[in-house]
């Protein structure tokens, strides 16, 4: 698969400013709708992800103060209207398709929410690791107002883990937005930040973690996602497994001889 730094994207902007990577849904004249080749693309960025080692953090905005309003209703809506079964199966598979890659990239993803999230946009925003918002934030679950179950990419099983079962399913059979003061207070973002700084906040937060010692936090993305299915005896003993493995790297060894020489470490991500 070739390197992400050679990635070019035809309906999203990609970027990748040292080790971070920012992929901007830039659409801003409607909100940011996603289309069929955006959820390809974004699916295909986070796979190769995957084995890149070059990026160490994500980071996903919209253009022109919205985050993205879901999937667009002229590109994706219209047509699904004509789609048999077997043609709507393959669509809402490649949506999962993208929170899985998402799920599955060892890189933690931060998204950055300003304005309208909805529907599909609030499935990213959920399926990211970290979440920054403004107070205009505005996050949807709104599949239920269209006619669909709130199952949708996932949201069933991630959503309630953040915010809690009752919760979620207020959100998921209402279709109405969780406001940035709901979603701070619930756990849904790490914080809220405002609006002129957003895109320097999650940035910087960005740099941060890929600062870090990437191998360590992609085991933490793993063992996050992993023990979700595990009883708390299974989850210590995959714990001690993925510990001893973080010991044999090298950014262990860095971490100790920073701290003799009273030094900050430097992390080579390995």
């Amino acid at each position: 698969m070739a390197p992400l730094a050679s990635y070019r994207a035809s309906s999203l902007s990609f970027t990748i400013d040292a080790s971070v990577a920012t992929l901007t849904l830039d659409r801003p004249e409607r909100k940011n709708p996603i289309t069929f080749d955006s959820y390809r693309e974004m699916a295909a960025i986070f796979q190769a992800a995957i084995g890149d080692d070059s990026v160490r953090a994500f980071v996903i905005t919209g253009a022109g103060g919205n985050f993205c309003s879901g999937g667009d209703v002229h590109e994706i809506i219209g047509p699904l209207l004509d789609r048999d079964t077997k043609g709507l199966l393959a669509f809402t598979t490649l949506t999962g398709a993208l929170v899985k890659a998402m799920r599955a990239c060892p890189q933690p993803i931060i998204a950055a929410v300003d304005g309208v999230a909805a529907g599909a946009g609030a499935i990213i925003a959920m399926a990211s690791d970290l979440r920054l918002g403004t107070s205009a934030a505005r996050v949807a679950f709104l599949f239920n107002r269209v006619g669909l179950a709130g199952c949708d990419m996932g949201a069933c099983a991630i959503l309630p883990r953040i915010i809690g079962q009752g919760r979620a399913s207020e959100l998921l059979y209402t279709g109405r937005a969780m406001s940035a003061e709901e979603g701070l207070a619930w756990g849904f973002f790490n914080r809220i930040v405002p609006r002129e700084t957003l895109a320097g906040d999650a940035a910087m937060l960005a740099r941060e973690l890929a600062d870090g010692p990437a191998f360590a936090n992609g085991m933490t993305k793993r063992m996050l996602q992993m023990e979700w299915a595990m009883s708390v005896d299974q989850a210590i003993e995959a714990e001690a497994v993925a510990q001893a493995l973080c010991m044999t790297t090298g950014d262990f060894r860095r971490a100790y001889d920073a701290f003799i020489a009273k030094r900050k470490p430097v992390f080579a991500g390995n």
